[in-house]
């Protein structure tokens, strides 16, 4: 018989450096912090951010959306979901890569700091081991709202950005999640979320 185990309560000790485990029948253990099991449930996901309805919300309420790690590259997904959001949406779209002059016609911005409004959303297209850094710029310059793109995951940052008020996506599409909600993969035959076909959430 499996048991199940859930997020645990870390603690470290001095002499034998372990972690506390918590299990789903309410009994905990002692587990050493560099041990195959406590690796595993470090690599576990147990955060849960906004669900469908509150991410259609806050695509809905945005106007600007920053793209911090955007790309010249055409090859780039960054690059992909900027072009969807310049032909595809009305938020005004800034790009932000201190290694770049111009991104898709667009000034190319070397930080949040500098851009000349602060951001709805910030939607991150960096390494998981980069999201604490950016979450910081984030908070500095005010923006409620970080998007973290699919295949990026930091449960400790998502975490930390909650614990100081901010609005956390993370490994979440936007351009999918915008298409989604706005009937553009039904053909494919995703979920829109629409309770009917026959008009656009706007």
């Amino acid at each position: 018989m499996s048991t199940t185990l859930t997020t645990q309560t870390r603690t470290t000790e001095p002499t034998d450096s372990t972690e506390t485990v918590q299990l789903v029948n309410g009994l905990s253990c002692s587990v050493p912090t560099d041990s195959p099991l406590a690796k595993l449930l470090a690599s576990q996901r147990t955060w849960v951010g906004p669900d469908a309805k509150a991410r259609l919300k806050i695509l809905r309420q945005a106007k600007s959306i920053a793209i911090v790690g955007a790309s010249p590259n055409p090859a780039r997904s960054s690059y992909f979901v900027g072009t969807y959001l310049q032909q595809s949406s009305d938020y005004r779209i800034y790009f932000v890569n201190p290694n770049a002059d111009t991104i898709l016609g667009q000034k190319a911005y070397p930080n949040l700091a500098s851009l000349p409004e602060v951001p709805d959303i910030v939607d991150v297209f960096r390494r998981g081991s980069d999201i604490p850094a950016v979450i910081d710029d984030v908070l500095a310059v005010g923006s409620p709202v970080v998007w973290i793109q699919l295949g990026i995951w930091n449960q400790a940052a998502a975490e930390y950005g909650e614990s100081q008020g901010l609005t956390v996506v993370m490994d979440r599409c936007i351009k999918v999640e915008h298409a989604r909600f706005h009937g553009g993969l039904h053909l494919l035959g995703f979920d829109t979320g629409q309770i009917t076909a026959r008009k656009t959430i706007r």
